[in-house]
């Protein structure tokens, strides 16, 4: 029986401990582990794992995209695409910083408490990997999306970089530049989710508190103080306010699936590629 290769492209100085953990844990056979990839290098690499094997071998060997740097590793796997020849080529899925496992995980737990379409989200710290990632996931699903940052460029800049890659997305920037403006995006909001850097609280439990229409609450800030004033990190559908609330541990047991899930589904053909979107319907699948 033909071995499962996963081969890890990390752009960090070692690859990700987290990542090849959870690799071994989603029944990988062998794990080949490369830090401080660049661009320039993934061509060899690449071909390495397309022309050792063929025919329906091909699928046995994946590639994982990862490293703390999402932008960089965006550039890696355009790289490992462009390093294929037609049918040739492996499947490949990208997870740098966790950013994709955790933004699918944070929007299905927000929608198995609220129905998506046609509700106001409003995503705290939105300019980041994963905030990003989650008003993408929630505008693709009809939600009206609010992305804050504390820079109404970054902002405006996310959005437009979110509507190329969506469409027709309902998403609006605000820069949240006291508490005025920040109360007044929230007051008719379902949904509160929270990506903002760690260590840094956003919005404060009166604040939540007074939210009349809200549903659901994330916090995916997994160090103190919350970036959710009132929501500790192994909250997950805890009462807050007019609705739940959830921390990032209460988020990470999806993720975790999420993560070992699409591993595994790499192995089901030389053709996937799994970024935001297609994590996101791994996510949903397993609810």
């Amino acid at each position: 029986m033909t071995k499962r290769i996963l081969i890890q492209l990390d752009s960090d100085s070692q690859p990700s401990s987290f990542d090849s953990v959870v690799a071994i844990d989603s029944g990988v056979d062998h794990l080949l582990r490369y830090g401080q990839v660049q661009v320039s290098a993934v061509v060899p690499l690449v071909h390495g794992a397309m022309f050792t094997r063929g025919g329906d071998d091909l699928r046995n060997t994946a590639i994982f995209v990862g490293g703390s740097n999402v932008d960089v590793a965006e550039e890696l796997l355009t790289a490992c695409r462009d390093a294929f020849f037609g049918p040739v080529r492996v499947s490949m899925m990208l997870d740098a910083n966790g950013c994709n496992t955790t933004a699918a995980a944070a929007v299905v737990a927000a929608g198995r408490h609220v129905p998506l379409g046609d509700t106001k989200a409003v995503v705290l710290g939105g300019t980041g990997p994963v905030g990003r990632r989650v008003a993408q996931l929630l505008a693709t699903d009809g939600a009206k999306v609010v992305l804050t940052s504390r820079s109404h460029e970054r902002a405006s800049q996310a959005c437009h970089e979110i509507v190329e890659k969506s469409g027709q997305a309902s998403i609006q920037p605000l820069a949240v530049e006291d508490q005025e403006t920040l109360e007044s995006s929230l007051s008719d909001a379902g949904i509160v989710i929270a990506c903002g850097a760690a260590g840094a609280q956003l919005v404060d439990q009166q604040t939540i508190q007074k939210m009349s229409q809200l549903k659901v609450a994330i916090d995916l800030n997994a160090v103190p103080p919350a970036g959710i004033g009132g929501i500790n990190v192994t909250d997950k559908a805890k009462p807050l306010g007019a609705g739940v609330a959830y921390g990032a541990i209460g988020v990470g047991g999806l993720k975790m699936k999420t993560h070992k899930a699409a591993i595994q589904s790499l192995f089901e053909s030389n053709d996937r590629v799994l970024n935001a979107e297609e994590i996101y319907a791994i996510a949903k699948a397993i609810g």
